[in-house]
């Protein structure tokens, strides 16, 4: 049936992204005058109604959640707890959540989730960093009403929410250097992600305020270009006095590295994280961390969405959700 026809239909029959389709279909720029008229010429052929990537012309009660493949995983992974929170706010406000694994080829090829090409929300939630041009297209390309969690592109406009990554740095690295500590390394790649890149600039923060000067080799990767944490962080102990993780996880393998080098957790040195959250097969109640409240940024979320969804007035822009410190077992008194 001419309902079923969509735009990744039709691109696998021209042999183009979806993207592309995309802008032909809608008489965007991008496209040779050529491709348009074959991808319009097409698209009649299969019987495509356009306006399918559009909003519906009456509400489905369905949001589509689009979730970066590297950060899926349920009980693994801190984006598995957000999404299955972001689903049960969907479904206390009356919404039920289609979830769409989003691919490394789609997410380079800026392809449309097939949730919005096919007409089956009302809405898209879009979980976890993803690359700016990806963003850009996802904007550009939908009327859907849209809300990104969990990151944001000062370059680009969004309706975001994020934990307070800054300040909750800010907080943890004072923390440590109230309790003693002097030499405190950051462990995270600055370059991956936004939220590790305001981290870092909560810890720097902190530092300056404090007079500590810093030194180039307190900076410490923790993951490659693919975003996959290193098995082993630290393989040479630097004399620091204390190491400040991006999150938790990456704080449980600077530990293990650090113990395997003979040293005490945290007599020797001290370790703290971000998130207050480890896989369920993990030592969770060791490490002192800064607590994101997940369930209010996902609730802030979805009661955003509905309210863009139903043309109500609702905070546009980056919403920032604070958190709390938790102590644990992983930070050493030094005073």
């Amino acid at each position: 049936m001419a309902k079923d026809v969509t735009l990744a239909d039709i691109a696998e029959k021209v042999g183009v992204s979806t993207v592309a389709v995309s802008k032909a279909l809608s008489g965007k720029a991008g496209v040779s005058d050529e491709l348009r008229m074959r991808i319009k010429t097409i698209a009649e052929e299969m019987g495509y109604i356009p306006g399918t990537y559009r909003k519906a012309a009456v509400e489905t009660g369905n949001i589509g959640v689009i979730v970066p493949e590297q950060y899926y995983g349920y009980s693994v992974s801190f984006y598995g707890k957000l999404y299955e929170l972001v689903v049960r706010a969907l479904y206390d406000n009356q919404y039920y959540g289609i979830l769409e694994i989003l691919g490394k080829d789609a997410e380079k090829e800026r392809e449309l989730p097939r949730v919005m090409q096919e007409g089956k929300v009302d809405g898209l939630i879009f979980l976890g960093q993803m690359a700016e041009g990806y963003i850009r297209a996802m904007v550009e390309q939908t009327n859907l009403p849209v809300f990104f969690l969990d990151t944001y592109m000062p370059s680009v406009m969004l309706d975001t929410v994020i934990s307070d990554g800054y300040y909750g740095m800010y907080m943890l690295t004072n923390y440590l250097i109230n309790r003693g500590h002097k030499r405190i390394a950051y462990v995270g790649s600055v370059e991956a992600t936004s939220s590790i890149a305001d981290r870092f600039w909560g810890y720097r923060r902190a530092l300056r305020e404090f007079h500590i000067p810093f030194q180039e080799e307190w900076e410490i990767p923790d993951r490659d270009e693919k975003d996959r944490t290193f098995d082993k962080i630290i393989t040479e102990h630097q004399g620091v006095d204390a190491y400040v993780c991006n999150c938790d996880y990456t704080a449980f393998t600077v530990i293990n590295d650090l113990e395997e080098l003979g040293l005490r957790v945290p007599e020797d040195v001290s370790v703290v994280g971000f998130d207050n959250f480890l896989p369920v097969h993990m030592d969770s109640g060791r490490i002192t961390s800064y607590e994101v409240d997940v369930e209010h940024m996902a609730d802030l979320c979805v009661k955003s969405l509905i309210k863009k969804i139903k043309n109500r007035k609702y905070t546009k822009g980056v919403q920032i959700v604070t958190g709390e410190i938790i102590e644990k077992q992983s930070v050493y008194d030094r005073r």
